[in-house]
């Protein structure tokens, strides 16, 4: 069975695609801009069908010998004529479709009653199905409300703001009632209606275990984070006042909140229970479990599954602190991101990627960190006077890397040959952080990405990184021209 995934860049998509693979499907997504997902590790393994649903001539072919599409586009990026944008999309998206023979569409939509004066998002989200069941083509809906997830744009708006005040201002959308799910179990749903029999045009509706405002996930995020968290009620506080609220205290814009702020005074709670009928195998994950997955992956140090994450409908910019220019083509991006911050680098070394592996499997203990080493010095002493390891316990080995080893005050976490290294910092900050390099070779030359990653615990997690940040912009650039100069003098 082959099947097409839209939204690949976005926050689903990109969840589904490696567990579609993995199940052996094959799978062809359309992007507008393939360069977006190049980094994503199952961009190898699918087709590629560059197109853009505003633009219906840019889609003939796409549904050549495609048996299930999944359509899980929104337009909120496109500002307050969002909904036309939808409306056209999905129109375009079916007409060809139709045209094509295409036998099946999967969508993903949001919960909420028409009755109950539907914002303008939520609204949108239900006429997008409609246009897509007014055709030929077979079309299962699911309405979802919050999805909790490393990732997930409301999720992210919750996280942040828990994360970042101990005080918190409620507007009265904070206590509308609403059924989060975990994006394990929409994954779950979305798979398994590739391949079970149901009515033609089903709509379910999908929450989770637990009904909740949205003031109740704040406190019960707070609580597994170990955060104390008081919110004090207000009685106005208008959407717009809101969305410039979370705009200024989340890396989420105010063009993407106010929709979604909007929206929040309408209830999300499955009322028609119909899905399980015909999806009795899914079980439901309560919200702290799925809060606890979300987080696992600063927990349990596996991070990777945040790094390519992105804010849905953010065009790859939101959170985006800085962009400048390093060395000609080089590149230098700070991002906010899944609940982390980066500080991205991006070099080319016109040299082996095996010389850049050898040399930078040579940084710290005698060699140092080539760059503001009298800083990284300073660095060590205050860890060592607030009971942290310090910089002197070098390294075991002067020029190879074994994963697990000390290496000052980091820990060697993952080395692949010639390709990364990763190390975690086991100094004393507000939260957890990594360093790593990654090296991709061309045909004449390497790509060096230097990445400084820092998941922050709280407010004063923030409040440390940002009072750096001048820091960091000397140090980190300072160091990977510093690694680039060594490397082309020493090989």
């Amino acid at each position: 069975m082959k099947i097409l995934v839209t939204g690949a860049t976005g926050y689903v998509g990109g969840r589904l695609i490696p567990k579609l693979l993995q199940l052996g499907f094959d799978v062809r997504i359309l992007a507008r801009n393939p360069d977006r997902i190049q980094n994503r590790s199952w961009y190898s393994q699918v087709e590629i069908f560059t197109g853009d649903v505003l633009d219906k001539d840019s889609l003939d072919g796409l549904f050549t010998d495609i048996d299930v599409a999944f359509y899980l586009i929104h337009s909120l990026s496109q500002g307050k004529n969002f909904n036309q944008s939808d409306m056209q999309a999905a129109q375009n998206f079916v007409e060809v479709a139709e045209s094509e023979k295409l036998k099946k569409i999967i969508y993903l939509g949001g919960l909420g009653e028409v009755s109950d004066n539907l914002s303008m998002h939520l609204l949108s989200r239900q006429q997008t199905g409609e246009i897509l069941r007014n055709s030929e083509v077979d079309v299962t809906e699911f309405r979802s409300g919050v999805i909790v997830g490393s990732g997930s744009l409301s999720f992210e708006i919750i996280r942040n703001l828990t994360e970042r005040l101990p005080i918190m201002i409620c507007p009265k959308w904070v206590y509308t009632k609403t059924q989060p799910i975990s994006i394990e179990n929409v994954l779950e749903y979305l798979i398994h209606s590739v391949s079970t029999d149901m009515p033609k045009n089903a709509i379910f509706e999908i929450g989770g275990e637990d009904v909740l405002s949205y003031g109740d996930m704040i406190k019960k995020y707070a609580l597994i984070r170990g955060l104390r968290r008081l919110l004090i009620p207000v009685p106005v506080l208008t959407p717009k006042l809101s969305s410039y609220w979370i705009h200024w205290t989340t890396p989420v814009s105010a063009k993407i909140t106010r929709p979604l702020v909007e929206g929040l005074k309408n209830e999300s709670i499955v009322h028609d229970l119909e899905v399980q009928k015909y999806f009795p195998q899914i079980s439901l994950i309560n919200y702290d479990d799925a809060v606890k997955l979300a987080l696992s992956n600063l927990n349990d140090q596996d991070v990777e599954t945040s790094w390519s994450d992105s804010l849905s409908s953010s065009n790859g910019q939101d959170g985006s602190i800085e962009s400048i220019s390093l060395l000609n083509d080089d590149v230098v991006d700070y991002n906010e991101i899944s609940g982390m911050v980066h500080d991205k680098k991006i070099i080319t070394i016109e040299k082996s990627s095996l010389d850049i592996f050898t040399f930078l499997s040579s940084l710290g203990g005698e060699t140092g960190w080539l760059y503001g080493n009298f800083l990284w010095k300073i660095r060590g002493y205050i860890d060592l006077l607030f009971g942290g390891v310090g910089l002197r316990r070098g390294r075991r080995d002067p020029l190879v890397l074994y994963q697990g080893d000390a290496l000052d005050f980091w820990r060697i976490e993952k080395v692949i040959e010639n390709k990364l290294i990763r190390l975690k910092a086991e100094m004393k900050v507000p939260g957890k952080a990594w360093l790593q390099y990654e090296i991709v070779e061309n045909e004449n030359n390497c790509k060096l990405t230097q990445t400084a990653f820092f998941a922050p615990k709280g407010l004063f997690g923030l409040i440390y990184w940002y009072s750096l940040f001048p820091v960091h912009i000397f140090i980190f650039r300072g160091m990977i021209k510093a690694i680039r100069n060594r490397i082309l003098k020493q090989y």
